[in-house]
């Protein structure tokens, strides 16, 4: 089939299916590894990590969820409940009295430590296990591809 058609071709229905299949199941294998071994959730993790990983482990709500690749108000949700339980905390944003930063508390970050190893041991396991240094390349090659064209498409659809 050409670009012309509509449809997906064989192959490419194939390879699409099986992309629909490992980028659906991840998620839910990670979110039970962590539930079974930590009281978080896998959105629970993510915001830690992407906190963990800031300087002064803070970002402005808006920033971490461009970071995140999530709508502003699931966000707010989520840091609602994380800050019940105390893993974060919002405060007003010195530099700019509109803005809301998010901190990571020293709950969140002993959440996280405590998460990371499983984690790791999970991804590790399922994504890279069997794979050696020139499949690791030609993957790295073809997500890079996909996050360029990801970024190009969301661009013509902010303009």
């Amino acid at each position: 089939m050409t670009e012309d058609t509509p449809w997906l071709d064989d192959h490419q229905q194939r390879v699409w299916r099986l992309w629909l299949d490992v980028t659906n199941g991840l998620p839910v294998l990670l979110n039970r590894q962590l539930a079974r071994d930590t009281d978080l959730s896998l959105q629970d993790f993510e915001v830690l990590v992407c906190l963990s990983e800031t300087e002064g482990h803070a970002m402005r709500v808006v920033a971490l969820a461009d970071a995140m690749h999530w709508e502003r108000s699931r966000l707010s949700h989520q840091l609602t409940r994380m800050e019940k339980r105390g893993q974060v905390r919002r405060e007003s944003c010195c530099t700019d009295g509109r803005g809301q930063l998010v901190r990571l508390s020293d709950k969140g970050w002993d959440a996280v430590v405590a998460a990371a190893p499983g984690h790791a041991g999970l991804v590790r396991r399922v994504v890279f296990g069997g794979l050696d240094m020139d499949h690791l390349d030609e993957l790295e090659q073809i997500l890079n591809h996909i996050r360029d064209s990801l970024v190009k498409e969301r661009e013509a659809l902010e303009s």
